[in-house]
């Protein structure tokens, strides 16, 4: 081939040329024929002609992902503007609605913050029915880490003492063991890419620990069944799961269990955030009960001892004469402290205010949050804190989602705040530092940008959640 173009003569190289800047100009006329279809698609998909959407979709079929201007397809412009025909229309001939476009948001966000509910309950539907998750983030902003529910907790049973004794001898029981408010885990080992796993027990192994008067033993429910699969599963019951609190030494407790690599986490702040979502969720339940177990021994109204009662669920006084058994007193169940953690958005809605205490690691950066007061609004906790914290006057307060947080026994109500004020004033027995971040810079590090000048608290917690909602609803959208 070489030697054939080395003795190719003139009028034949310019023949070839022509031939090539022909095809050339074929090709550019082709792109610019695809080009202008992709944007008469998106037109229609903006303006909600369905029936000019169904035409293209018919000429051209794969134009049916393609993007415009900062990555958004037909389905992100129609959601924009209500259109829910068009995007009935979309879905129904398989578009990509996990596509995001340069400001990282799906479809689903864009309907969602432009209050078109029709469009994005549509939207977050799967064929299967389960859950949504958003693309780049394990969990959906609806379902933080910790909140999802495995079992049936089936209070009405918590009274029901014979029921409750049939299930502790059943084979299928499933005792998850804690010690010190730890659950014994399976870790994986670091080069085999594994999960870390609950340590699972059948009555057998624990039945000599559920004599001791020192455990606590809490039911956690029964495990949720969406699809029997026959009549006979529909019928059987599902196995009920409980939790032992033993004040037994923790190296004899790992001895009975049969798996590798057995602990009981030494830093549940960090190793507990490795579970799976599905037993986060039963861990968030078990360890916040124990955790008030193990403060309320004693009667906090006369000082007495407390006997374990309503399969884990209550404490009573053993003193016949306190007035704790008179009416109902919220000493005498499961506690769980409310604690607001807010995003606070500069008044130019291009700047976030985060603070960052001592013990963070360095570096890293989050959402104030802070403890409800007795008496106090949850508006009115957030614009306090704030303003206690790092001296910004709060004004607009949008509630977002909330996350259990079960170290002890927290319910972390994740909020949106608008600032009045912009100087910072630091109360550093609070926090060590507070500064507003650019979107920019914010996204940067979120999405592990080149060089990220800082870091941001692991997906897990619900401050990246309202991080990550905030880029989402301030992206010009």
């Amino acid at each position: 081939m070489q030697l054939v173009a080395l003795y190719t003569t003139p009028e034949r190289r310019r023949r070839r040329n022509g031939t090539e800047q022909k095809a050339a100009r074929m090709t550019s006329l082709q792109m610019s024929a695809k080009e202008e279809m992709v944007e008469k698609f998106l037109d229609a998909a903006a303006r909600g002609d369905v029936v000019l959407v169904t035409a293209h979709l018919a000429q051209l079929p794969s134009v049916i992902n393609q993007t415009g201007y900062s990555g958004w397809t037909a389905l992100m412009l129609a959601a924009r503007n209500g259109h829910y025909d068009v995007v009935e229309k979309l879905l129904s001939h398989g578009c990509d609605k996990c596509l995001v476009n340069s400001s990282s948001q799906t479809a689903y966000d864009i309907a969602k913050f432009w209050g078109h509910r029709h469009i994005s309950n549509l939207l977050s539907r799967t064929d299967e029915g389960s859950q949504r998750v958003l693309p780049g983030s394990e969990v959906s902003p609806q379902e933080n880490y910790f909140s999802r529910e495995m079992l049936d907790r089936l209070s009405g049973k918590r009274t029901d003492k014979t029921w409750l004794e049939s299930k502790h001898s059943d084979p299928d029981t499933v005792y998850l063991m804690f010690s010190k408010l730890n659950p014994m885990v399976s870790m994986p080992q670091e080069d085999d890419g594994g999960e870390t796993k609950l340590c699972r027990f059948r009555y057998e192994a624990v039945k000599d620990l559920l004599q001791k008067p020192a455990t606590v033993l809490i039911f956690l429910g029964v495990e949720k069944r969406k699809n029997p699969s026959s009549s006979s599963d529909a019928v059987q019951e599902p196995p009920a799961w409980f939790a032992i609190g033993s004040d037994e030494d923790a190296v004899e407790l790992l001895k009975r269990c049969r798996e590798k690599n057995c602990c009981f986490p030494k830093s549940p702040h960090r190793d507990l955030l490795k579970l799976n979502e599905e037993e986060a969720g039963v861990v968030a339940q078990a360890r916040s009960v124990l955790s008030w177990h193990s403060r309320y021994s004693f009667c906090p109204t006369c000082g007495s001892s407390t006997s374990l009662e309503e399969a884990g669920y209550k404490r009573s006084c053993l003193n016949s004469e306190c007035r704790s058994l008179q009416g109902v007193h919220n000493t005498c169940y499961p506690r769980v402290d409310p604690v607001v953690i807010m995003m606070v958005i500069h008044p130019d809605g291009n700047q976030c205010l985060l603070g960052r205490k001592k013990m963070f690691p360095p570096g890293m950066f989050s959402c104030l949050a802070g403890f409800v007061e007795p008496g106090e609004s949850l508006e009115e906790a957030v614009r306090r804190e704030v303003e206690e914290e790092s001296g910004v006057k709060v004004g607009p307060v949008h509630y977002v989602s909330c996350q259990p947080w079960p170290m002890p026994s927290s319910l972390m109500m994740g909020c949106l705040a608008v600032a009045m004020s912009t100087d910072i004033s630091v109360d550093e027995s609070e926090i060590e530092e507070a500064r507003w971040f650019p979107r920019q810079q914010v996204i940067d590090s979120m999405f592990k940008g080149s060089r990220p000048t800082f870091s941001v608290p692991p997906r897990q917690t619900i401050a990246h959640q309202l991080i990550r909602h905030w880029i989402g609803i301030n992206s010009n959208l």
